[in-house]
């Protein structure tokens, strides 16, 4: 299994609990709700450059390669969606949206290793 997956894993979780945590303490965005979608984000961003890199070297996608790309590039644009949503409107409903995002890239980042390691889909 891929470690950035394992750390990804993590960090999404501990991103949506923040979030949905925040959401029923019915709490607006703060500085950690917004932090943790950027930890996402940045983590995505890692996993990016691990992925171009893992290619560059040789080590090909057994599912398909456009297919896992597409898959990184929307989950790349969920945590920026997100975050525009919650500094826009500033209610305790943004946190369960963080957390959406949160948890939506989790989703993401499973079916990617999926496609990476040549597993049919579900």
């Amino acid at each position: 299994m891929d470690p950035f997956f394992l750390i990804g894993v993590i960090v999404c979780a501990v991103s949506a609990v923040l979030c949905i945590g925040a959401g029923v303490l019915r709490r607006p965005p703060n500085d950690i709700t917004i932090l943790s979608i950027a930890a996402v984000e940045l983590l995505l961003l890692a996993y990016t450059v691990g992925a171009v890199i893992r290619q560059l070297a040789g080590e090909p996608v057994l599912g398909e390669a456009w297919e896992f790309w597409g898959y990184l590039l929307t989950a790349l644009l969920v945590p920026v969606g997100a975050f525009w949503w919650a500094i826009l409107e500033k209610t305790r409903w943004s946190n369960f949206v963080l957390g959406a995002a949160g948890l939506t890239v989790f989703v993401m980042l499973f079916r990617m290793e999926q496609i990476w390691d040549g597993v049919a889909g579900l």
